[in-house]
């Protein structure tokens, strides 16, 4: 058996099952800047492994420090296990657990702190709950808008491979 065959099946199996990361910026459209309540944002957000939390600052006066408790209660970068100064920083939460963030140019003591929870992803639904919801639906949305382009894109690759291997007649 050709080995592309099954390698397409793969990818088309991948497609299925994507799942999409948020991007959580810090403070909404206010950024990283003193004098924000950055706990009550934090507490209005959920978490997720995967997910990214992005800082927007202006990089000539703050920065971003991922720190322990005791920094982020003291207020000090000593120990700090990252650093970000770009002004658009992007952080990955691929752990789950509690992240400190703190401001090292002294923001920190004007209230640039930041404290989220990560949580592991939500369990999927059983793939019969899945049938389920769908056969019930009134509305018949195409199963590809709902895995976005990239599920498309590989899919289309999928089709082609196995096309070319005979196994698909368009």
């Amino acid at each position: 058996m050709d080995l592309s065959v099954p390698f397409f099946l793969l990818l088309a199996a991948i497609a299925t099952t994507t799942v999409k990361a948020t991007d959580h910026i810090v403070g909404g459209n206010k950024g990283w800047n003193p004098g924000i309540n950055y706990t009550l944002w934090a507490n209005n957000q959920t978490f997720y492994a995967g997910d990214y939390i992005s800082f927007r600052y202006q990089k000539t006066q703050y920065n971003v420090f991922l720190v322990n408790q005791t920094g982020y209660d003291n207020c000090t970068i000593e120990g700090a296990f990252g650093n970000w100064t770009s002004g658009k920083d992007f952080i990955m939460l691929n752990k789950t657990q509690r992240y400190y963030f703190i401001c090292g140019t002294g923001g920190c003591l004007n209230g640039m702190k930041v404290s989220v929870v990560v949580h592991p992803l939500p369990s999927s639904p059983p793939m019969s709950a899945v049938a389920a919801e769908h056969s019930s639906s009134k509305e018949s949305a195409a199963p590809m808008a709902a895995r976005g382009f990239g599920a498309l894109l590989v899919t289309s690759f999928a089709i082609f491979g196995l096309t070319l291997c005979g196994l698909v007649w368009i």
